[in-house]
């Protein structure tokens, strides 16, 4: 098991529940854009936000920021140490950065200092894209074990200030090197990860590859805290990242849809069906299973482990709950019969 650390009042690693975060897409700067975006994010089920922070401006939001969320922030710092200063000073629940890409040793000592002062953790960032020269050089591009390489470096380079509160990444976009990262690094060290796939891509794809590398990894008990990265609504990426927890039951939240593929029986739009009632289900918080059927053959028969679902026939179909049939409605009528059969449970 993984040694746990706090970002603000949210337990990471350790045992505690895996959680979700994802990232602003807005200026920093922007308070009130910033803050519109982290309160959806928070509503579609964020735990952990972070936010960019290019500039001194951006820094000095961080405050106002976080007066106004009710979720921790973590600052995204690159290059500039003291950037991550002044965010920690104005209120950042943890700083993400690359301890060898802020400058000397000097400067990493007061980013560990400050962040020591305040029991601010700082997560490691190793990334496929900005591996440092000399381990490109030694293994011939970023591997996996150029990745933990890494890690284990800024984690010295950290240490010999005497900070340990620590949290570790090691993204790339590559399913198999990430997968084999994480690995190696969860059976050489303790500290809690933060997993996920870095450029993951365009929701299709994107979510694809993150539920393959990050719900593999967690299929293995390895991740306490993740990030599906999409060029998306950040909103996306947490509704994604909420799907594969309850696809490798960690989480039993809201509700579950399974559906057949159709074939030449199905005389209903199943498809228009599942999709409608995918898109109702966001809003159910009860932990139940709902089948969507094509026909009596995929029903109530072999859907009888769902708590409710339907099963079409020739323009109707069938309700049924836990595979005992309920009554018959016209196909029109379906998906309200349906959920006014969930809001009984």
């Amino acid at each position: 098991m993984s040694r746990q650390i706090h970002v603000g009042n949210v337990p990471v690693g350790g045992g505690a529940p895996v959680t979700i975060q994802s990232m602003t897409n807005t200026r920093t700067d922007d308070v009130a854009a910033t803050v519109e975006q982290i309160l959806r994010l928070e509503a579609a089920g964020c735990e952990i936000i972070r936010c960019a922070v290019p500039d001194l401006a951006a820094a000095k939001a961080v405050g106002a920021i976080r007066e106004r969320i009710h979720i921790p922030l973590v600052v995204d710092i690159h290059f500039d140490y003291k950037l991550a200063l002044e965010a920690a000073a104005a209120g950042a629940d943890a700083v993400r950065i690359n301890p060898g890409n802020i400058g000397g040793e000097d400067r990493v000592k007061a980013v560990a200092a400050a962040c020591r002062a305040r029991n601010i953790p700082i997560r490691i960032g190793v990334n496929g894209g900005s591996l440092e020269k000399e381990l490109l050089a030694k293994y011939g591009g970023p591997t996996p074990e150029a990745l933990v390489e890494s890690a284990f470096g800024h984690i010295r380079l950290l240490n010999r200030y005497d900070f340990d509160d620590i949290c570790v990444s090691l993204k790339t976009s590559s399913v198999p090197n990430t997968i084999a990262a994480y690995r190696q690094m969860a059976q050489q060290s303790d500290y809690p990860l933060h997993v996920g796939l870095t450029e993951a891509g365009t929701p299709r794809m994107g979510v694809l590859k993150s539920a393959v590398g990050i719900g593999g990894l967690l299929a293995l008990g390895i991740g306490d805290t993740i990030r599906v990265s999409l060029s998306a609504d950040p909103v996306e990426e947490v509704y994604a990242a909420r799907d594969i927890l309850k696809v490798v039951g960690l989480r039993r939240e809201g509700a579950e849809l399974v559906s057949c593929p159709t074939c030449g029986r199905t005389k209903i739009d199943l498809i228009g069906l599942a999709e409608e009632v995918e898109e109702r289900l966001k809003t159910v918080d009860k932990p139940i299973t709902v089948a969507v059927m094509g026909c009596v053959v995929n029903g109530p028969g072999e859907a009888r482990s769902a708590d409710v679902g339907i099963a079409g026939g020739d323009g109707e179909g069938l309700l049924f709950r836990r595979g005992e049939i309920v009554k018959k409605v016209p196909q029109s009528q379906l998906v309200d019969e349906l959920f006014r059969l969930i809001d009984q449970i």
